[in-house]
């Protein structure tokens, strides 16, 4: 119980403090730890069953979130950054080796250049927040509905005003996505730009004329991030016995 409530602090807590995507969903994993925690120490029939569901669909969403996450930064191929660029900002790491992705910043008026990419995300986060009816509010919901029925009514009303401090740096990243003009435009090397690809012998060469608009992100991921969106927003619909 006491870990439970220590994780449901320091991953509200400290998540308002980050500024790297990456560590924002660290301290959020923690954050979601102490609802689960909750419910172990709970100890009861409902509040195991309600372990299993949340741990089910906390994991659905989270490998949505990186999913996204990785898609967002290969649809930054075509992109460079305009002349008030945040590769400037503080602790940004230029490394070619890095993840295209570091910084909260790097999302915004991402809704501009992939409006699908940017609805599903803003899903995904909504659904860590628990906003009904998508499938982390009824996560929640089961969790906290045990640990009422079992009396433990200081913690779920920690349980609840640390999930209203963590929606903020969750908004934050909507907020960003959404309603904040994006750091990127189009790569004027790209508008004319033939690419020599051999075929076999290097003497049989091909030029292809490649366009940014060409682009596009593989079937894997997009298959994959429509079933997790779709579970995550469509749970509701599931049909009861």
């Amino acid at each position: 119980m006491l870990s439970s409530l220590l994780s449901l602090i320091i991953g509200s807590i400290l998540g308002l403090t980050q500024f790297r995507i990456k560590r924002l969903y660290a301290y959020s994993t923690i954050s979601h730890l102490g609802f689960l925690l909750l419910a172990l120490s709970v100890n009861s029939v409902e509040s195991i069953q309600a372990f299993l569901f949340y741990l089910i669909q906390y994991s659905i969403s989270n490998l949505n979130a990186f999913i996204l996450l990785i898609t967002i930064g290969y649809s930054f191929f075509h992109l460079v950054y305009k002349e008030s660029s945040l590769l400037k900002e503080e602790g940004y790491l230029k490394d070619v080796n890095n993840s295209p992705i570091q910084l909260v910043s790097q999302l915004k008026g991402y809704f501009k250049i992939n409006p699908i990419l940017s609805i599903s995300l803003a899903i995904t986060l909504f659904s860590f927040i628990g906003v009904p009816p998508l499938i982390g509010f009824f996560g929640k919901q089961m969790i906290l509905s045990a640990a009422l029925d079992n009396g433990y009514v200081f913690i779920t009303l920690v349980a609840i005003l640390t999930s209203v401090i963590s929606a903020v740096y969750y908004l934050v990243v909507i907020k960003s996505i959404f309603f904040e003009e994006n750091d990127q435009k189009i790569n004027p090397n790209f508008s004319s730009l033939n690419t020599l690809i051999y075929m076999g012998d290097a003497k049989k060469k091909l030029i292809v004329n490649f366009n940014y608009k060409n682009i596009v992100i593989s079937s894997s991921l997009t298959n994959v991030i429509s079933i997790f969106t779709l579970v995550i927003l469509l749970f509701i619909l599931v049909p009861k016995e």
